[in-house]
This record gives structure tokens, sequence and C-alpha cells, in this order.
């Protein structure tokens, strides 16, 4: 208790004007004062910006040595991505001879008309659509069908459809039941074939017109 009060009288009656004079312990707090104040300073000065940029190179850093890690990845994969790239191109142009050219899509109309009649199918409408619907590299033509028939016939002209050489869907497909047992269907087929080069330009100058005007 004394050494407490012996050294809180080192406090009293400091003159500000000459802290020179004063005992050792009021100066040794004011010494340590002025470098924490000049600490705090310092930071809200300069030192908080450079942390800041410190901060930031080393999210940068992180960054840099997660991306090189990615490209070393893709690098050390390369030839298996060359061999895939390889498979999709090779797989994309059997499916493409799939699809029939202009000249062959009379002749897959014909196919779908012969695959009902070969199933002994009545055809009560068979109507393609009027114009065909464009796509990227291909174009899809809409048939509407309406077929009456047994059970066991319309299954296997579904059957038929599915194996012929060229690519044909059948969607929305509804079936009613008539009272003497038979079946109608109604359905629509989907054709498709492959544009041909001046078509996939005349697309691709299209496209460019739409974003042009876009703009």
């Amino acid at each position: 208790m004394k050494q407490l009060q012996q050294f809180l009288e080192q406090f009293k009656n400091l003159n500000p004007r000459d802290p020179g004079a004063w005992p050792p312990v009021p100066q040794a707090a004011l010494l340590l004062g002025l470098l924490v104040g000049i600490v705090v300073l310092g930071y809200f000065l300069d030192w908080q910006e450079q942390w800041e940029s410190l901060e930031a190179g080393r999210v940068q850093e992180v960054k840099l040595k997660d991306e090189y890690v990615a490209k070393q990845h893709q690098a050390i994969n390369l030839d298996l991505y060359r061999q895939q790239l390889r498979e999709i191109d090779s797989s994309f142009g059997a499916l493409l001879k799939q699809l029939p050219n202009r000249s062959q899509m009379d002749a897959l109309l014909v196919d779908i008309n012969q695959a009902g009649l070969g199933r002994g199918l009545q055809f009560d409408l068979f109507r393609p659509a009027p114009a065909e619907i464009k796509r990227e590299f291909y174009a899809e033509l809409p048939v509407t069908l309406k077929l009456n028939g047994t059970y066991h016939d319309m299954g296997q002209f579904a059957s038929d459809i599915g194996q012929l050489s060229r690519i044909v869907t059948l969607n929305d497909i509804g079936l009613t039941a008539a009272k003497d047992g038979t079946l109608t269907m109604d359905v629509t087929a989907k054709t498709f074939r492959y544009l041909d080069e001046e078509e996939v330009a005349a697309q691709a100058r299209a496209a460019k017109g739409v974003k042009a005007g876009k703009k």
C-alpha cells in the first residue's frame, strides 16, 4: 500500500511545461504514451493503406496459385481432352449422318407413312407443317398424324419409327379407345434435316443482324 502511494505521489504536482524535471515513472509513462500515439497515428495515416494493399496482394496470390494449378491440370490432361474432343466430333458426325438433307425429306415422310400402313394402321390425318422450324444447324419439321388401329399395331408402329435410319421422334401422343376395341392415336412426328452450307451461312447472317439491331 505504501509503495502504491509512493508511485502515485510521483504523478502529483507535475509541471507540464518541464517534463524533463518529472520523476522517472511519469517520464516513462509519457514516453510510452507518445510511442503508442505515434503507432496509432502512423496506422491511420499510412500503415492502414499498406496493410490493405498487402492483404489484397495476398488474395491475388491465392487466386493466381489456384489459376496456375487449374492450368497445370489442364496441361497434364491436354491429350485426354483432345481425345475426348475427337470422340465427340466422331459421335456428332455419326448423328449428323442420321439427319437427311433437303432432297431426302420427302423420302423420309414416305417412310413414316409406310411404317403405319405396313402395320395395318389407317391414317385419318397426315399433315406436315407448312414451314420448317430452323435451328442453329438443323431444321425441324413437325408432322401431325391421326391413326386408327389396334394397341399392338400402334406399339409396332412406334417401334418401326424408332428403327428408321433417320431420326424421327413421336411427341404429344394421345390415345382414344373406340367402342370396337380399336384405338385412335393423335401424335406429332418430328423429322429433322441438317442445313446445307448456304442455309447455315444465312442463319449466321440473320443472327448477326439481330445482335446488331439490339445494339
